[in-house]
């Protein structure tokens, strides 16, 4: 995956347990933003999608957004670095080499499948020079000849280049041939000048391989005698000082690298998870694996100092309670809503629209409309499911003619009877077969703070009595577990009837119907000391505009 497109991408999403408005919007703001010509904006959802909302995707033939469990910063959202992996083959002078052109301490080394098999540190480069190894560490490292040819500036007159050094101990001819004879043994590697009795002597004591020095040219009969005896033949500029001195960055650096132990990273790994582990270890630079387990780049510890979370815009919520997981460490780009202001911080200015209308896709249509782009038939019944959906076909109080006759508008557009559609999403919406408590429970469920006081507010509207009727012993009995589960101080169910504009409301957990009594002004008589109640409001279908700003100056 391409790391680049992945920084530049924009999440835009609504709220957790979210609603018709808060996918239809996020939806439509990125269609939006797309027909203005920004291609890396992507509209996603926490939690699952409620039936009402499937059913409005379904009818136009929308796919649903991608779900996302949290916008916490991964290792794909910050700078990593493309250092080039390297075989292990290469030489410890051409590792250096790459390290000193791409400024980096640490060599990745790769498989042709882009796999990781270990790596080669600038530490380790630096232990082969200051290690004392015997002579025959150049064969036991199996170095190609074609590594030592690369160190040395080495031409090839007799040999293959693609041939291993695999045994024989590396030795200089300083001495006369007589002498030579005693410490020569088959298959060495003899660094010697343009004596020809030297050269002689060690091919016929079956040497693997002879450096000729100081550009010395080599001799037809040593070349056949080479030839017949199997020795390869290597001639360098260097005096044998230097080319001793140089051999030994010759070896591959698989011989040096760390396989073993090697900390890495996936891709899709959480900052707040591999933190530690960075800080904890010396290294400075760690890779990087995609999915699939192949080398992606490297990060250092300096990485973790300039990360930037996910680019975000917020639709249908400002509230860090409403929003999914790891809001916290994104970094927020816009957010638009319709709702009051609430605890959510950014990191710097951000575009903010809030406006006091009964649902953000009426707020959605106006941004089509002021930035003179069209609002095709699709979207258009994406904007008006929204609308119904929150101002429950415009029986709400926190429904305005703003609302309303842009629903009209946008009905218009999407070629739909406006009260039938209702009808039938709504149907969807509340048809509860098949459906588990926790499902219906948290279809609209959201949770908020007063001062100490912690509570969480479901709801779910019908147009059918009976159904709502037959749901509120269920909802009671699940009520207590999901209490538990979030450790709130209450818990709040709307059963909402849309014909009849009311709404008999679950109360769970002491002092909830107390509350309740307080923020509506109750006679005290229709309520007692239990622990559980159902109070009927008449008039009351709105959360957010009715029920929760009384619960909160209640509590207040």
């Amino acid at each position: 995956m391409d790391t680049t497109q992945n920084q530049d991408k924009i999440i835009v999403i609504g709220h957790r347990n979210p609603d018709t408005d808060s996918i239809c919007s996020a939806l439509s703001f990125v269609r939006l933003k797309h027909k203005q010509g920004f291609a890396n904006y992507e509209a996603f959802h926490a939690d699952s999608i409620n039936p009402e909302t499937q059913f409005v995707l379904d009818y136009f033939g929308i796919e649903p957004p991608k779900r996302i469990d949290n916008v916490k910063t991964q290792v794909r959202d910050i700078e990593i670095r493309k250092t080039p992996g390297v075989d292990n083959g290469i030489s410890l002078k051409h590792a250096w080499s790459l390290m000193q052109e791409n400024n980096v301490v640490t060599l990745p080394c790769v498989n042709a499948e882009g796999r990781l098999e270990g790596v080669i540190t600038i530490g380790d480069i630096t232990k082969s020079y200051m290690n004392l190894y015997d002579s025959s560490i150049i064969s036991r490292a199996r170095t190609k000849y074609a590594n030592i040819l690369e160190t040395i500036d080495g031409n090839l007159v007799i040999g293959d280049a693609e041939k291993i050094f695999e045994s024989g101990k590396v030795l200089i001819a300083a001495a006369n041939p007589d002498m030579m004879e005693n410490y020569i043994e088959k298959n060495d590697l003899v660094i010697l000048g343009n004596r020809y009795e030297s050269q002689l002597c060690a091919i016929e004591m079956e040497a693997g391989c002879i450096i000729v020095c100081d550009g010395a040219s080599v001799s037809l009969t040593i070349r056949k005698l080479a030839t017949e005896h199997g020795c390869t033949v290597i001639t360098t500029p260097y005096d044998t000082y230097t080319t001793a001195r140089l051999i030994n960055q010759s070896m591959p650096v698989r011989f040096f690298m760390t396989c073993e132990g090697v900390i890495s990273f996936s891709i899709d790994d959480y900052l707040d998870d591999i933190h530690e582990i960075m800080v904890s270890k010396r290294h400075r630079d760690f890779p990087i694996l995609d999915a699939d387990g192949k080398y992606v780049g490297m990060i250092s510890r300096r990485n973790l100092l300039g990360a930037h979370g996910k680019r975000v815009v917020m639709v249908d919520h400002n509230e860090r309670t409403q929003a999914v997981e790891g809001m916290e460490s994104a970094d927020i780009q816009a957010i638009i809503d319709h709702h009051r202001l609430g605890t959510i911080e950014t990191m710097s200015p951000v575009f903010f629209r809030n406006q006091p209308l009964g649902c953000t896709a009426t707020i959605i249509t106006q941004m089509y409309r002021e930035a003179n782009v069209e609002i095709d038939q699709k979207t258009a019944g994406l904007l008006c499911s929204a609308i119904i959906s929150d101002t429950l076909l415009f029986r709400s109080p926190t429904c305005t003619p703003i609302d309303k006759k842009t629903a009209l508008e946008l009905a218009d557009i999407a070629q739909i009877d406006i009260e039938d559609y209702a009808r039938r999403m709504f149907s969807a919406g509340s048809n509860l077969k098949g459906k588990s408590d926790a499902d219906i429970f948290y279809q609209d469920f959201k949770r908020f703070t007063v001062n100490k006081f912690v509570f969480c507010v479901a709801q779910i509207s019908s147009f059918n009595a009976d159904e709502l009727e037959a749901l509120a012993p269920r909802m009671i009995a699940y009520s207590d577990t999901s209490m538990a589960y979030h450790k709130v101080d209450m818990m709040f169910f709307m059963l909402t009837n849309i014909l009849t504009e009311s709404t008999d409301l679950i109360c769970i957990g002491g002092g909830a119907a107390q509350v309740v009594n307080q923020a509506f002004h109750l006679e005290k008589t229709d309520i007692d000391n239990k622990a559980t109640q159902i109070i009927h409001l008449p008039g009351v279908v709105s959360r957010k505009k009715q029920l929760i700003p009384n619960l909160m100056a209640a509590l207040q």
